[in-house]
């Protein structure tokens, strides 16, 4: 038989596919990738480390994010609300202030989120030296 038969064309498919249980994780995978993405995002990192130490208003955050815009901290803002992770309280006062402050499950996030930058800097030493090696190819 040769490649172009249906049984050697099925054959071929069958090789591609990933075995039944890498199949079930790259399943979950894919479901937990936008939640990733959100977590993972460097301006929804940093902002979940400045809300550990308390709630905080939006040009207090925009100071302590260094080279954040303002359009892209309220989108930040609005996607870290949206997932629950951080809580939007509006004060009526004139002009109206609006808190900021990490939720049960931002806080709970902020944990691996410390724990991460600290393998960062603990590695960093290891990752800039593979840059130069991989650099200097």
């Amino acid at each position: 038989m040769d490649a172009t038969t249906p049984r050697a064309a099925l054959a071929a498919e069958a090789k591609r596919q990933p075995a039944p249980e890498t199949r079930h994780v790259l399943e979950r995978c894919r479901s937990v990738a936008p939640i990733l993405a959100r977590v993972g995002d460097k301006w929804s990192m940093l902002i979940i480390i400045v809300l550990i130490d308390g709630p905080c208003r939006f040009n207090a955050l925009k100071r302590r994010i260094d080279g954040i815009s303002q359009q892209m901290l309220t989108r930040v803002l609005k996607a870290l609300e949206r997932d629950g992770l951080i809580s939007r309280t509006t004060y009526p006062t004139s002009p109206p202030q609006v808190e900021y402050a990490l939720t049960e499950l931002g806080l709970s996030l902020s944990e691996p989120v410390l724990r991460l930058g600290d393998w960062v800097r603990d590695n960093l030493g290891g990752i800039e030296e593979a840059r130069e090696a991989y650099d200097g190819k």
